[in-house]
């Protein structure tokens, strides 16, 4: 006996389906905007900054820039690191990374560099209290936790002893230069880096080919960059107008 009635009916020609009208489109009304938007807000707030002391000015000899690491004994908590000025293929290089042709010399210039003196240039660097056209830097940890990647805390103190050579007397200035930044404020680290400040420049004081203080009258680099390469260092000069090698400290022979 046939079972038609378990047969699987063909819906689209079924006729209850052939008269089912197509749904309506729902009707929309006018759009009501709200009296205030609710916006989602960002903000991130970087806060660099630094202190630097007057100049010494330094007699000059054969050791001067060796000399400029035993100034941070007593006060280097990590190793001390020497920056020495930046040859003229990196006149160019800030950390800034907005500008990625700018940024990328700055990294290739200092990537082998610690993690503590790349964040003390990043931080000294965009203050502007060293310049590494003539500066040497030398650097460390002075105070404060690193992360566990070795990078520093936003309340921890970097910095050390900063040196360009005199263009008037050919004499070496070394200042004190400390800085601190980040993603943070911390009440006391100002006076904190007052008192390393004041204990780097009692170092420098100290040292015996030390002449006294000296008003800080430092390199403008020209706006060309076209320097002049020493003669006896071999170092391209990173500004025109310089008569003493940011390096060596000699005196460059002008044709």
């Amino acid at each position: 006996m046939p079972l038609d009635f378990l047969k699987r009916r063909n819906t689209e020609t079924s006729p209850t389906a052939a008269a089912s009208p197509a749904p309506a489109a729902p009707s929309r009304g006018p759009i009501t905007l709200p009296e205030e938007v609710v916006a989602q807000e960002y903000q991130l707030k970087l806060y660099y900054a630094g202190k630097t002391s007057e100049g010494v000015r330094m007699q000059t000899g054969p050791n001067a820039i060796a000399e400029l690491p035993s100034m941070l004994h007593g006060l280097a908590r990590t190793e001390i690191e020497v920056i020495d000025p930046l040859p003229i293929e990196f006149s160019q290089a800030t950390p800034v990374m907005a500008r990625p042709s700018e940024a990328m010399q700055w990294l290739n210039a200092h990537h082998m560099h610690s993690p503590v003196t790349r964040h003390a240039l990043v931080v000294l660097e965009s203050i502007d209290a060293v310049d590494l056209a003539f500066d040497t830097f030398v650097c460390t940890l002075l105070d404060g936790e690193v992360d566990t990647s070795g990078y520093p805390d936003y309340s921890a103190i970097v910095g050390g002893v900063a040196a360009h050579w005199d263009e008037a007397t050919g004499d070496m200035v070394v200042r004190a230069v400390v800085g601190w930044g980040g993603k943070g404020v911390r009440g006391d680290t100002d006076r904190i880096a007052a008192r390393l400040l004041a204990g780097i420049l009692t170092n420098i004081l100290a040292n015996q080919h030390a002449m006294g203080l000296t008003a800080i009258e430092r390199p403008v680099p020209a706006a060309g960059r076209g320097g002049l390469v020493c003669a006896h260092c071999g170092f391209a000069s990173a500004h025109e107008r310089a008569f003493y090698c940011p390096k060596c400290g000699m005196r460059l022979l002008r044709g």
